[in-house]
C-alpha cells in the first residue's frame, strides 16, 4: 500500500472516531437533561405531610 493510499485510511479512520465520539457526547448530554428534568419533576411532585398520620381505629 502505498503512503497516500495509507494516508487517506487513517485519515477516514479519525473523522469516524471523532464523529462516533461527538455522537456519544450528545446522547450524553440528552441523558444528564432528562435526568435533571425527572429529578426536578419528582422534587415538585412531592407532599412531605403525606404519610405521617396513620389511621389505626378499625
Amino acid at each position: 500500500m502505498d503512503v497516500a493510499a495509507m494516508s487517506v485510511v487513517m485519515n477516514q479512520a479519525q473523522v469516524k472516531q471523532q464523529a462516533s465520539i461527538s455522537v456519544m457526547d450528545k446522547a450524553l448530554n440528552n441523558a444528564e437533561t432528562q435526568s435533571n428534568n425527572l429529578i426536578k419533576m419528582m422534587e415538585s411532585s412531592m407532599q412531605p405531610h403525606l404519610g405521617s398520620n396513620v389511621d389505626i381505629k378499625g
